[in-house]
This record gives structure tokens, sequence and C-alpha cells, in this order.
């Protein structure tokens, strides 16, 4: 039974928003045990982050409120549930992520927060805690800030200028599909058109070009295809420069249920991202639906697109525009190319053998690390036996 908590104290709503920030994932999600949220110390969230040395910590991840004024079909924050509603204060905030960093149980902060009035009211509020931090409190680490959709040119620069990263969810591939989840929100207007000015002040040689843009889908909610999401994510790389796009299974009626059950429900699927050709080939998700398989799919696509130089064009869906469930989108292109097998293990370019079915990027590194000093003569040169490279196997020449 849940208690009723007349006058949280900071503990209180730093348990409450924390867990309620595991809706949004867009600073962090992986396959690995090192890569996942995890519960803190004092039962907070903390999230894993890339380091720009290749290396990995975590972020301490809260809202500020849980207060919202929008409608959002799919988030359970939204105006017309009845959950425990709380806001911290920007002292309460500053000190307890301090806290932790000095510990050394945090490399960075993510910000967010539901939309309390405004969307400019709730990015100031944001943006003041920034600043403490920065200008009171001399903290010169990672900051992660949440821009608010609908939010004006001037409070979007004041954040960028303040964040290491930051994010606006872009939430559907199109704005007929928004418009079946809010009738507040503006596809164009209040999370295109802010993306595109983060892209401009964050771009190659602009003066915040060090700072990070993400995004989000909320995959099903809608009736949207993954083609469609496919578009977008093409676009927002080739032409936005974003760094990362993340995505999350609509899970109906989340958020209906005690937080134990949601914190339940939000992890018991995961992993989520995938960051080389062994997790997105033989750990398929952890899942108990086609949702979380569509999910995971999708991320391997994202993979595909960011780092094994595959095109949109390159995509395989079936005939109503989705990805095939039981097939990797790496997989399901090869079949569709016969003509391009089999590839010479000891002649092909990194390219050429990145599109191998069963090859990621660490085996093709050793691949052409072997290959300096010897021939391939076959597989198990390369290692010891796996599904992977079994599969990859059946492309390959020797």
């Amino acid at each position: 039974m849940t208690a009723v908590i007349s006058v949280p104290d900071t503990r209180q709503k730093l348990e409450i928003l924390s867990a309620d920030a595991q809706y949004d994932l867009a600073c962090a999600c992986g396959s690995s045990d090192d890569e996942r949220r995890r519960r803190g110390a004092q039962g907070n969230w903390i999230y894993p982050v890339t380091l720009p040395n290749g290396g990995s910590s975590v972020l301490f991840k809260t809202l500020v409120s849980n207060v919202c004024s929008n409608d959002c079909k799919y988030c359970p924050l939204r105006a017309n549930q009845d959950v425990r509603r709380c806001t911290l204060n920007e002292e309460e905030t500053v000190n307890t992520f301090l806290d932790y960093h000095k510990r050394g149980e945090v490399f960075g902060l993510f910000l967010s927060s539901g939309v309390l009035g405004t969307p400019d009211a709730t990015m100031e509020r944001l943006n003041r805690i920034a600043k403490i931090l920065r200008y009171r409190r001399n903290y010169r680490g990672y900051i992660h800030l949440k821009v608010i959709p609908g939010a004006s040119a001037n409070a979007i620069e004041e954040t960028v200028k303040l964040s290491s990263a930051v994010s606006l969810n872009i939430e559907t591939p199109g704005a007929k599909y928004l418009a079946q989840l809010s009738d507040k929100k503006r596809f164009i207007e209040d999370i295109v058109e802010p993306i595109k000015l983060i892209s401009r002040l964050t771009g190659r040689g602009n003066k915040y070009h060090r700072v990070k843009q993400t995004t989000q889908f909320i995959v099903g909610a809608a009736d949207e295809t993954d083609s469609e999401i496919v578009k977008y994510m093409w676009g927002l790389y080739d032409r936005l420069n974003l760094r990362r796009i993340y995505f999350s299974a609509y899970q109906k009626n989340l958020g209906n249920d005690d937080s134990n059950t949601l914190f339940s429900t939000a992890t018991s699927h995961e992993p989520r991202a995938a960051s080389h050709e062994s997790q997105t080939t033989s750990h398929e998700p952890r899942v108990t639906s086609d949702a979380f398989v569509r999910e995971h799919r999708l991320y391997q696509v994202d993979f595909l697109l960011r780092k094994y130089g595959f095109s949109e064009s390159d995509i395989i869906f079936d005939q109503q525009g989705n990805l095939p469930l039981d097939t990797d989108p790496k997989e399901s292109w090869a079949k569709r190319n016969p003509q391009y097998f089999p590839v010479d293990i000891n002649k092909a370019s990194r390219d050429e053998l990145l599109r191998v079915p069963g090859l990621g990027q660490i085996t093709v590194e050793r691949i052409l690390e072997l290959r300096k000093s010897a021939k391939i003569r076959t597989i198990s040169d390369v290692g010891k036996s796996t599904i992977l490279l079994k599969k990859a196997n059946d492309y390959l020449a020797f």
C-alpha cells in the first residue's frame, strides 16, 4: 500500500522524481550490465553515459517537477493522471547532485521536467539550476538539459550555452502522428524548428559546437510505420547532425500501477540499445511482446546508420513498411543482396567486412590486424566458434 505524502522532504521528492525520470531514455541506454540504468545508494536512478575518451560513467538523472500541463497520451505524468506530484527547488537539486558528485558516484547531471505553466517558465527553472552550478558552485562538468517543446529561441540558446548535451524528443515521424498523441503540441513549431535551431547553434564551426544533441521516438503510440521512423532518423543524422537517437516502446497503461510495478516494467525488457554486432544479433532483448522486439530492431538500424555505413535505402521493410521481427536488419539486407557475397576475408575493405552478418566492429578490426601477418584460412583463425562467427562463415570466402 502506498503511503500518502502530504509534505514530502527532499529525499522523498527525489525518490518520486528520479523514478518518474525513467520514462525518458534520451540520455543513455544499453545492452550490457555496465550500460544500463541502476539504482543509487539512496534509491535514486543513475544512468550511464559515454565519455569523450570512449570510456563510460554514470549520470544523476531526475525531473525537477512531475507537475505537467501537457496532455501526451503515452505519458503516465500527463495532466489528467492521478500521480504523486512534487517539485524540487533549485538548492535541493544542486546540493543533492553535488553530494553524489563529490562522493564520486556520478559523472554528471541530466535534468528534465514536466511543463510547469509554460515551456519558457519551465526552461527558466532548468536554466537557473544550471547557472547556479556553473557560476556560483563553479561546476565545470557534464550537464544534459532537456529542452521543452514550444520553448522560445532565447530560452533554447541559454540552455545550449549552459549544457554539455541537450535533447528535445521528436516523439513521432510527422505531424499527423503527433496529433494522435497530443492536442497541445505542434510538430513543426514546437519540435522540428527548435531541433533545427539547436543544430545550427551546435553545428561544426559554431560557438557551441561541442554540445551534443540527442532525441527520442515513442514507438507504437500512434500508427506510424518503421519505414517512416527510419526516414526521419536518416534526415536527423544526415542533415541535422544529431549525435544519437533513442527509442521507447509505448507501453499501454504505463503509470497506472504503483511505483514498484513501474520500476519492474521499465527495466525488465532491457537491453534496449546495441553497441556492436555481438549485441545486435546474439543477445536479443529479453522481451515479452513484439513492441519491445520492434524497439530493438530500430536500435539495430540506428547502429547500421551511425556506425556501419548503411543508408536509408539499405534498410529492408516488409509490405506494411515495418522491420521484420524475426531477422536483424543487416541479415535482411544480406539476403536481399546475394550478389554482394561471398566477401573475401583476406582482401575486403573494412566497410565491406562490416556488411557481413555476424561481423561487428571489434571482430572486423581483429580480422584487419590478423591478416597483416598471415592469411586467414578458416573462420576459426578469427576466434573460437560462436553463433555469430558461424553466421559470418556463410557469407565469407577464404
